[in-house]
């Protein structure tokens, strides 16, 4: 078995006290440190190189990668095959499970497999409807929602049992993750459902995009209020826009994101705007690491992934710590049965 933190095969790594996985992002977020992740788009492809080239331009920049499931309802490589993958050669994958095309059987047995595999860090997920993607004719499923999911996470690894309530042998060490969205309305119902989240499980969220800082704020403000702020690792989510026309785009067809028209004036005044776009990330990540209670910035750059590194240099959000990165020669371990 190989887990995150492993640059080599070898033994599961110990849980510190006070963890509940061994991978590097919890141990990151619990010492105190200012966390990145970013996703990795999935390839229409069953070639494992497709993932690895896709990863390789994160190295050196992000703590994990998250393999997104299905997002917007496209059918992709798998997130537990990107992660299995990535794991092979050490990555901090964060595998996202949307209960859209999965009952609950599917899944918990999907949690149990991605863990054997060392997978340490979930993501758990609602879903977009199956209307918004490429399969419309597909029979959704939604046997469960986000919040059910961590529980039934939970109840895998803190009480080593199904759902069913039949034991488990041995238990899925995994740090549960579920997503947020502190900038679209209804605002005053955001913080609520958080807590909700929280009550299930759920140890670090990562939000939809915030181009507005004043609604972050406002949000941060309100889940101290209900004293949340301490009882989770929130990783604000943020991206490079490439240009007021795609930002347009954005407002009306991605579901609860949230642009102000400032933002659109700000690319539209630019001579270079897809510059302009990344400069806009670079100052909202400035800005968001100075709010209490925030832990990290999630970077979603779809098709920009080459920006992401600039981004965070430019930023200075590592203050010169350089994340974990494979070797450029090291080779994909095959698993078997004595990894």
């Amino acid at each position: 078995m190989k887990f995150d933190d492993e640059p080599v095969p070898g033994h599961p790594l110990p849980i510190l006290p006070g963890h509940v996985s061994p991978g590097r992002f919890e141990r990151l977020l619990r010492a105190g440190g200012f966390a990145v992740t970013t996703e990795l788009a999935p390839p229409d492809s069953a070639d494992p190189d497709e993932v690895y080239r896709r990863a390789r331009v994160f190295d050196g920049y992000v703590d994990a990668i998250n393999a997104t499931d299905g997002s917007g309802a496209n059918c992709h490589m798998s997130s537990i095959g990107v992660c299995a993958l990535l794991t092979r050669v050490g990555y901090a994958p964060i595998m996202q499970i949307s209960c859209r095309d999965r009952n609950r059987i599917a899944i918990q047995g999907d949690i149990l497999g991605a863990a054997a595999m060392g997978v340490c860090n979930l993501l758990c997920l609602t879903g977009d409807g199956v209307q918004a993607g490429d399969h419309p004719q597909a029979q959704p499923v939604f046997d469960l929602d986000s919040v059910s999911l961590l529980d039934i996470a939970h109840t895998l690894r803190d009480e080593h049992r199904f759902q069913s309530g039949r034991k488990i042998t041995f238990a899925p060490r995994m740090f549960l993750g579920a997503a947020e969205n502190p900038c679209a309305p209804p605002l005053d119902w955001r913080p609520l459902r958080l807590a909700k989240k929280i009550a299930a499980g759920a140890q670090f969220i990562q939000t939809q995009y915030c181009f507005d800082i004043a609604r972050l704020r406002q949000f941060m403000t309100r889940i101290e209020q209900l004293g949340l702020i301490d009882q989770v690792f929130l990783l604000v989510g943020v991206g490079p826009l490439r240009s007021a026309k795609a930002a347009e785009w954005m407002r009306a067809h991605v579901p609860g994101l949230y642009i102000p028209d400032s933002v659109l004036e700000r690319l539209d005044g630019a001579e270079d705007q897809a510059r302009e776009g990344r400069n806009l990330c670079v100052d909202l990540i400035q800005e968001i690491r100075t709010i209490r209670g925030v832990h990290g910035v999630h970077v979603m750059a779809f098709r920009q992934e080459e920006a992401v590194a600039e981004v965070i240099d430019r930023s200075q959000v590592l203050a010169g710590r350089v994340p974990w990165y494979p070797a450029r020669d090291a080779a994909p371990q095959t698993l078997g049965a004595g990894s």
